[in-house]
């Protein structure tokens, strides 16, 4: 028995001293590291699904138009017209023309919001009259302004009218001051002075005398 727990010992010794030892380093591996997992995108519900409480479906009517950042944009169209009809309307109409139907409609909303009774229909009246108004004040303006510039016109004719007249008007005048004054400087000088032309007489009188004798 001794000999046989020997014998076993030995083989174990061994079996284990000639058993090959394999040594793992880090840099003997060559093969890449193995990809990170792919990231998970979330999509946000638009706001029309969010507020109704539904799944937004990848080809949601609504999804282009009423964005989750804009919740009051669909609130305020869904409060006046409600939801099944706003999918309605726009299925009824292309693409190209959905953008400006949400706009009329969230404006149209508003407009009832803020006027039940009349609601959009109030507010083009009230921008028609201040229209209406606005364009007598320019009627009104524009007659003021042809009128000025009529006056202005007249003034302008009137001024070179009288540029015109005034040179007649002084060579006239003078003319006449002179034609005056000849005419009454020889009987005021002969009024004043009556002795020349007694003199005068005299004197012509002798010398035709003295030409005779």
């Amino acid at each position: 028995m001794e000999s046989s727990g020997s014998d076993t010992t030995t083989t174990t010794t061994t079996i284990s001293s000639s058993s090959p030892q394999y040594s793992v380093s880090p840099t003997s591996s060559s093969s890449p590291p193995p990809p990170p997992p792919p990231s998970q995108v979330v999509v946000s519900p638009c706001a029309a699904c969010k507020i109704l409480r539904r799944r937004c479906a990848e080809k949601c009517v609504l999804a282009p138009y009423f964005p989750p950042t804009d919740p009051l944009k669909f609130t305020t169209a869904h409060r006046v017209f409600g939801a099944s009809n706003i999918i309605k309307f726009l299925q009824e109409l292309p693409e190209s023309q959905r953008a400006d139907a949400v706009s009329s409609m969230v404006y149209e909303a508003n407009a009832r919001l803020r006027d039940p009774v009349y609601g959009c229909a109030g507010a083009i009246c009230q921008l028609q009259k201040q229209v209406n108004e606005l364009q007598a004040q320019l009627a009104k303006a524009q007659a003021e302004l042809v009128n000025m510039q009529c006056q202005q016109a007249n003034l302008v004719a009137l001024i070179y009218m009288e540029m015109a007249q005034s040179p007649q008007a002084s060579t006239l005048s003078s003319q006449q001051s002179f034609d005056n004054f000849m005419i009454s400087s020889p009987q005021s000088f002969q009024n004043s002075n009556p002795s020349f032309f007694i003199d005068e007489n005299n004197n012509l009188g002798s010398f035709c005398e003295t030409l005779w004798t």
